[in-house]
């Protein structure tokens, strides 16, 4: 199988190749800003696909774009390629898939609440030891109650029964104050104004999309929209280190492949390890070490070797620095530990080199036979294919338009999880609670209601005997006739009494 060119050495004017089989031992990509990066990842980025893997990188400036679209070519850079011994250059665009966790310049990425777990959770959240581990408590209560953990809004729903349940799961599974059920609620309120929302939910994203081969036998280059993205740090790298984790996880071992099943490029990645606790730098080496036989090569870039912790630079086989500006101590410092990772050449001065670097020029080294590395070589690195630069919003548009998992992504499903079924139960708890309070009223209602009529026909009477009122008229009736009537009486006997008289 072909090498991958990275460029041509200028001190022994000997090809510079990164060799397939040990494309999957790592890599790093450094150097100050404006030195050709970015142009270094595109160029191995191309390689790689025209081999058949599939590259999944951030974009982290707009311009890693220009990968889907073919160069402008021109006579510099057919020069350029000429002088370094590419034979077949010419412009070409890669097969290319846009993602954006936001869901706006490339198809969404979300997953779930449950994949991703606590401990990346906790770290987005930028929780203490104390609310990381009420958080973990949250998810095994979860899954002891077989409650989905899928959006935010399911752990929020967790969160409040865990709050009203407080002294029961306290007792159960271990002491939750409120205070920290509050903090986790105002550090989930800021994920969600960062647009976090739309990072957890369905569909998930499943990893054989990322690792597509095209249908001309290219693989596939997933580009992840994050000059946005990069503005939130902590979600940033944690999304990608979850990513990582679950190509880790869910891969099988396949030992040393002739070629990688994917290559993960990991750009500013200092972003990973600043202020990351030493158990999530421990868990980032053990994935970094072991993932190798999983066939997935990470590369990772960013401007200082020493942004990378040392026993994790240590994995790291393939090299491309270019130039460092010793202007500062710390730059001088960063200069000193590049020098001291290659392996010498003795026709280069290698820290007098790194800091006369040009744009486009960089020191290689890369694992040869054996696994070996080569000494190290001023390079100067061959140009892409594609277009070095941002492209149009039509022509990102008719990309996705064309892409096969659009229609999987594009529209986010809600099925049912732990929000809507502790809402059922709560409505179904409030429904029950009234339903002894409504018989109740019809009870009163009707002993109310047969106490009255009793008045009522006592009062008025029924069909079948008279009541009080007619009964009083009867006798009002009768006694005032009866005293008409004696008065009468009495009127005309007195009368005729009298008229004896």
């Amino acid at each position: 199988m072909d090498p991958i060119l990275i460029g041509k050495g200028v001190t022994d004017d000997i090809a510079v190749t990164l060799l397939p089989r040990f494309g999957n031992r790592h890599g790093l990509v450094a150097g100050a800003t404006g030195t050709g990066k970015t142009v270094t990842l595109m160029t191995l980025a191309e390689g790689f696909s025209r081999l058949g893997v599939p590259v999944f990188l951030a974009d982290v400036k707009g311009d890693v774009a220009g990968l889907a679209v073919a160069g402008d070519g021109g006579e510099k850079l057919a020069q350029r390629a000429a002088d370094i011994g590419v034979a077949d250059y010419a412009p070409a665009a890669s097969p290319v898939a846009f993602w954006d966790l936001y869901g706006q310049l490339g198809h969404p990425v979300r997953t779930t609440v449950s994949e991703m777990g606590p401990t990346l959770l906790a770290r987005i959240l930028e929780l203490n030891d104390t609310q990381a581990g009420v958080l973990d408590i949250v998810f095994k209560l979860a899954d002891d109650r077989g409650l989905l953990l899928l959006d935010l809004d399911d752990l929020r729903a967790l969160l409040n029964l865990v709050a009203e349940e407080r002294k029961d799961v306290s007792t159960e599974y271990g002491l939750v104050s409120a205070p920290s059920v509050a903090a986790i609620q105002r550090a989930l309120l800021r994920l969600s104004q960062d647009g976090g929302e739309k990072f957890f939910g369905e569909p998930a994203l499943e990893l054989a999309d990322i690792m597509r081969v095209n249908h001309d036998g290219r693989g596939v280059i997933g580009i992840l929209a994050a000059a946005q993205l990069i503005l939130k740090p902590r979600l940033y790298s944690t999304f990608l280190l979850w990513l990582l984790s679950e190509l880790f996880e869910k891969l099988p071992e396949v030992g040393d492949l002739e070629k990688p099943k994917l290559v993960f490029i990991f750009d500013e990645a200092h972003l990973l390890f600043d202020d990351a606790p030493a158990a999530l730098v421990q868990r980032i080496e053990q994935v970094v070490r072991l993932i190798r036989s999983k066939g997935v090569g990470v590369y990772f870039c960013s401007q200082f070797p020493d942004d990378v912790p040392a026993n994790i630079l240590g994995q790291l086989g393939n090299r491309v620095q270019h130039a460092l500006r010793a202007f500062t101590p710390r730059d001088q410092k960063a200069v000193k530990t590049a020098a001291e990772t290659f392996v010498p050449n003795p026709k280069l001065d290698v820290v007098a080199t790194l800091s006369q670097l040009g744009t486009g020029e960089a020191l290689v080294s890369t694992l040869q036979d054996k696994g070996i590395p080569s000494p190290v070589q001023k390079t100067l690195v061959a140009p892409p294919r594609c277009r070095m630069g941002s492209i149009t919003d039509a022509e990102r548009a008719q990309v996705r338009a064309g892409s096969p998992v659009g229609a999987r992504y594009d529209t986010a499903v809600n099925r049912e999880s732990a929000a809507e079924i502790l809402a059922r139960r709560t409505q179904q708890a409030a429904e029950q609670a009234k339903a002894p309070a409504a018989r109740t009223r019809e009870q009163d209602e009707s002993q109310e209601g047969g106490f009255g009529q009793a008045i009522k026909d006592a009062i008025f009477g029924t069909k079948r005997r008279q009541g009080m009122i007619e009964t009083m008229a009867k006798q009002t009736t009768r006694t005032v006739g009866t005293k008409l009537g004696n008065q009468i009486v009495r009127g005309i006997l007195g009368g005729i009494f009298g008229g004896k008289r």
